[in-house]
């Protein structure tokens, strides 16, 4: 049976160890399984014969919680967890969160913001000048000066702040092994200078061991929102293994030297992360609190893929993972499905079999691993490149082989699909398996807006691409006489998203006749070109003028123009119609959004034994929902039971 890493000192003399070579700090509780960053990297460690102790959540407010194991022998590795600390914490209202679904009990609060930086501080402040390394997704997406959404302004690289010795970028696992092997053979860390992958403040361009290019330096980008464009653009590009250069940025008289990306893992050594020794659970120490929700999500998940070449500009997944995909091996797939059927909560059914985006098992063409990604190029969007190799054969293989396996009832996928990548699949042949084998009731696909301008800002495939599909999807279920539906994801308040263009999505919306439940504004999160956008309002593929919607009053009428129909949203949608100079839209016709506001003419008065005229079609006033919910409604006799319908 596998066991969990070391947590204590009781920990640590259990297995007889007074000493070990790293502690890994997360801000994330402790999950030991494969989706958890922290927990491949303490794996990956400990399988290369390393001792490795885990500290999760410590009480950032003194440096003693940074020093309950003792002092590693060979360094400190730490990271803010999954997801950035400041997208954990606060909506993009910049409201705090009340919950969190990556500690324990869903409790928020258990780790602070900006936790790269507040925990490598206390690292110093705990151990001195022993061996520093920040990595995650946080760390990764800070490596250079950036806008912060939630201060509204410019910060420098988070490795200035945090005092760290080393940054690793993107996935990390090749740079995190020879960073650990040169600590091990004595190398000072100040002189480990030349690890794909990894960031390190130096004096000199003769630092760095790599082909250079320099963009322009924090003070510029800081005062010159052009340059902050110049400098987003020349990160992107360079972000490429096959042939990106190492990147230079001045801070003032030091300089910050990002080396190339490390190389994506081959199938053989993807396959041996994936199957470590997990325990592919959260520590029992939060049994009593509760538990970790995050791990509900993925426990019976199997990703299979890594990167994305989809490249949308608001998502992190390029800047991070990188855009040319590797994928396990079949065998290593199903070896790991197998496992899961013998787990005691195993009920049949396989949650998701994917990935940042699950229908990629192969580089978008076959040029990429030896020529790199093109620049200033997309794969899909707005239009697919001419040498698109769009083929599920091998996706598809695997999964049909998932689905064969013993005790397995049913094979879902939930991962973000790319339609546009399935309709330029000429078989055809996974799109009707998809809705035939895979589908839980609902399909989630985001075409993100309907506006065709709004989308190139998006780098997402035009509006006509998803209606295609949404016919041959319907299509496909009324031919095995499936009842699924297709849920879009949309978003509000994306850079070039006029108020115009968000009336153009409700009426979109409402010819569909759908509403969403839930609609998602614009996050500035940092790194991405969607986040440059809305700091510089200038996009930086071109250099040419973008509309940002910033307003906070403005960004609350988009969103409410795509859940027209709530009776609390219809002042704020009356009132986007009119700046949208869309009267036309309030009537009576079906394509209307909002009825008009009948109100009696200035002194008129009610005569006395004469009953006043009814006025034409009010809206209807919101009723006071009960809070016990249906179920406290009173059955009739005899009724039948009422189907439940998804959203």
């Amino acid at each position: 049976m596998n066991k969990f890493l070391p947590v204590s000192k009781a920990d640590l003399a259990e297995r007889g160890w007074d000493w070990y070579d790293f502690l890994i700090i997360t801000g994330d509780a402790y999950v030991d399984h494969p989706s958890f960053g922290p927990a491949i990297i303490s794996r990956l460690l400990e399988a290369e014969g390393y001792r490795v102790a885990i500290l999760a959540q410590p009480d950032w407010r003194k440096a003693e919680s940074f020093t309950v194991l003792g002092r590693p022998r060979l360094g400190v590795m730490l990271s803010a967890g999954n997801i950035d600390s400041m997208v954990a914490h606060y909506t993009v209202a910049k409201k705090r969160r009340h919950d969190d679904a990556y500690s324990p009990g869903n409790k928020a609060g258990l780790r602070p913001d900006r936790a790269v930086i507040v925990y490598s501080n206390k690292v110093r402040e705990a151990f001195g000048d022993i061996p520093l390394v920040i990595g995650g997704l946080e760390a990764s997406l800070r490596r250079f000066a950036h806008y912060d959404y939630w201060e509204d302004k410019v910060r420098r690289s988070v490795l200035f702040d945090s005092q760290a010795d080393l940054l690793v970028y993107g996935m990390g696992e090749t740079a995190t092994k020879e960073i650990a092997a040169r600590l091990a053979s004595g190398t000072p860390i100040g002189e480990i200078r030349d690890v794909k992958g990894t960031a390190f403040i130096g004096r000199t361009p003769g630092d760095c061991a790599y082909p250079m290019v320099e963009c322009p330096s924090f003070e510029q980008v800081r005062s010159d929102k052009r340059q902050y464009a110049v400098a987003n653009q020349i990160q992107y590009e360079e972000h490429d293994p096959v042939r990106g250069k190492a990147i230079l940025q001045r801070h003032e008289d030091r300089l910050l030297i990002v080396n190339p990306p490390a190389m994506p893992l081959t199938t053989a050594e993807l396959d041996y992360v994936a199957e470590l020794p997990y325990v592919r659970e959260p520590h029992p120490m939060y049994d009593s609190m509760g538990g970790v929700p995050a791990i509900e999500e993925v426990r019976f998940s199997v990703a299979h893929n890594r990167g994305c070449f989809g490249a949308c500009n608001f998502c992190s997944l390029a800047f991070h993972q990188g855009r040319i995909i590797s994928s396990r091996s079949h065998e290593s797939v199903l070896r790991e499905v197998e496992a899961l059927t013998h787990h005691p909560g195993f009920k049949g059914y396989i949650h998701d079999v994917g990935g940042p985006t699950a229908n990629f098992r192969r580089p978008a063409c076959r040029k990429q691993l030896k020529a790199g990604m093109c620049r200033n190029r997309a794969c899909l969007a707005p239009e697919p490149c001419p040498n698109l190799d769009a083929d599920h054969t091998d996706y598809l293989m695997l999964l049909r082989k998932i689905r064969a396996i013993p005790g397995v009832k049913k094979v879902f996928i939930r991962s973000g699909i790319r339609f546009d990548y399935m309709m330029k699949d000429k078989s055809g042949e996974f799109f009707a398996e998809l809705v035939k084998y895979h589908v839980s009731g609902q399909l989630k696909v985001a075409p993100e807006h309907c506006v065709d301008s709004v989308l190139d800002y998006m780098g997402k495939p035009h509006i006509a691409v998803y209606e295609k599909f949404r016919r041959k999807y319907e299509s496909l279920n009324q031919k095995y006489g499936k009842e699924q539906y297709l849920v879009p994801y949309l978003m509000s308040s994306h850079p070039g998203c006029t108020m115009e263009d968000a009336v153009r999505l409700a009426e979109w919306l409402n010819k569909s006749g759908r509403q969403p439940e839930q609609v998602q504004d614009f996050y500035p999160t940092p790194g991405t070109l969607s986040t440059c956008m809305y700091y510089t309002g200038i996009d930086p593929r071109t250099m040419q003028p973008v509309y940002v919607p910033k307003n906070p009053h403005e960004k609350a009428m988009q969103r409410a123009l795509m859940q027209w129909k709530r009776p609390e949203k219809r002042a704020l949608v009356r009132e986007a119609l009119h700046v949208a100079h869309r009267e036309d839209l309030i009537g009576y016709g079906k394509e209307c959004l909002l009825r008009p506001v009948s109100r009696k003419p200035e002194g008129e008065t009610r005569r006395k034994g004469k009953e006043p005229e009814r006025p034409s079609r009010p809206e209807k006033k919101a009723r006071p929902v009960k809070k016990a919910g249906w179920a406290a409604a009173k059955p009739k006799k005899n009724a039948r039971p009422r189907k439940k319908r998804p959203h």
